[in-house]
């Protein structure tokens, strides 16, 4: 379901040429949102006041979310495959970590990881990353588009990521408590809080944008 509304251009864009895709993510278009300041705030349960030292947004994209996210925090890392997308976080100010290291040498006070578990290759092994990689009291930003449909963009032919979560149900009920049950606490994780978001994405000449449902 989400590959089908957020890659709709790119998909488009890839079939005729890479460099025609390069170009549509330095003209930025196709960003998202996904949360905003005062709901993340209502998330975390802290008044508007509140700051803290580090974040990390893990596959942060064009940077457009963490904008949201940023001035609550001392210093904002970011990870990024796309490296288009990486010169535009540098131009934010951002630390951009490796891809595969940024667990390694850090600890942080908030890791959002926003509609990244059903598009990466090994979900179970970040989420076991991100927990390692918290600080004492450390909170995780975490959105997964729902109904769950896993979808890898390089790797096997069939984008099919290497590890499966075992999310079930035919019913949004049953899905969420899936998550919770078989994914989040096998992880060692605690669901302090969640919310029905709105997932935007800018559209393109047929459409406006697109708007999936994240939980």
């Amino acid at each position: 379901m989400i590959c089908l509304l957020r890659r709709n251009s790119y998909e488009y864009l890839r079939k005729h040429s890479k460099i025609a895709l390069r170009c549509y993510r330095w003209l930025q278009r196709g960003s998202m949102f996904v949360v905003s300041q005062p709901q993340f705030r209502k998330l975390l349960r802290v008044d508007d006041n509140w700051r803290t030292d580090t974040l990390l947004d893990l596959g942060a994209g064009d940077g457009e979310v963490t904008a949201h996210l940023a001035p609550l925090f001392d210093k904002v890392y970011a990870t990024e495959v796309s490296n288009t997308m990486r010169t535009l976080l540098q131009r934010r100010g951002y630390v951009l970590l490796d891809v595969e290291n940024w667990h390694l040498d850090r600890k942080y006070d908030v890791i959002s990881c926003l509609n990244l578990i059903d598009r990466c290759d090994t979900p179970l092994e970040l989420l076991s990353q991100i927990r390692i990689s918290l600080q004492p009291g450390g909170r995780v930003l975490l959105a997964v588009v729902l109904p769950f449909s896993a979808y890898v963009e390089s790797g096997a032919p069939d984008h099919k990521p290497k590890e499966l979560l075992p999310i079930s149900g035919s019913t949004f009920e049953e899905q969420v408590n899936s998550v919770v049950t078989n994914v989040l606490s096998p992880a060692q994780f605690e669901v302090i809080s969640w919310s029905r978001v709105p997932y935007l994405c800018e559209g393109d000449l047929h459409q406006s944008y697109y708007w999936l449902d994240d939980y």
